[in-house]
């Protein structure tokens, strides 16, 4: 119903510009995960480790400076609301949908805890993928299981994986279905 009353100014130019963003920040995180993947093969200092000595405000936390800083907040938000939907749309959580004005208080306990869980998460998430190297002030390095190989592995090798297949086959399908509709052959 929203898409039919949608201007054409926001068919046409604003739906597709959503769609390249976030085709975009999803190729962007499978980047940086993917050289993750690789400083990991070569250099065991990209361990997601606890900070030493770090000092706020004199060194960058980003190769790229303020740009890769900027980036990196761009891309957690990103992985922040991503994650949240993500959540929302799994057939185990759709029951969790607060409704307007009809939420009982139990289905309200119940979103708040998952998304405590969910940005209590996010540090861990952002930091194992190696997408910040900040620890944002909660010292999340700490935690053993952050300095075995083998899960910071597999995890990153599981992200770049999953998300690819899922752009892959989201993108892939979307154009096969226009183009089949545009050569008429749905009739």
């Amino acid at each position: 119903e929203l898409r039919r009353r949608a201007s054409p100014w926001q068919r046409n130019l604003g739906y597709p510009l959503a769609m390249l963003g976030l085709l975009a920040l999803t190729g962007i995180s499978v980047l940086i995960v993917c050289f993750h993947v690789l400083e990991l093969l070569l250099d065991d200092a990209a361990m997601p480790r606890g900070m030493q000595d770090a000092s706020l405000g004199q060194v960058s936390f980003s190769i790229f400076g303020s740009f890769g800083a900027a980036l990196q907040v761009v891309l957690i938000f990103y992985l922040m609301v991503s994650s949240v939907v993500g959540f929302y749309s799994s057939p185990l959580f759709t029951r969790l949908l607060p409704e307007r004005q009809d939420t009982p208080l139990t289905k309200i306990i119940g979103n708040c805890v998952s998304l405590l869980v969910l940005s209590s998460a996010l540090p861990v998430f952002s930091r194992t993928l190696g997408i910040t190297r900040f620890d944002l002030l909660g010292d999340f390095g700490r935690f053993n299981w952050l300095g075995n190989f083998y899960i910071v592995f597999l995890y990153n090798m599981g992200f770049a994986g999953l998300t690819t297949l899922c752009l892959v086959k989201k993108v892939s399908w979307a154009v096969q279905a226009e183009l089949i509709r545009a050569f008429g052959e749905d009739r």
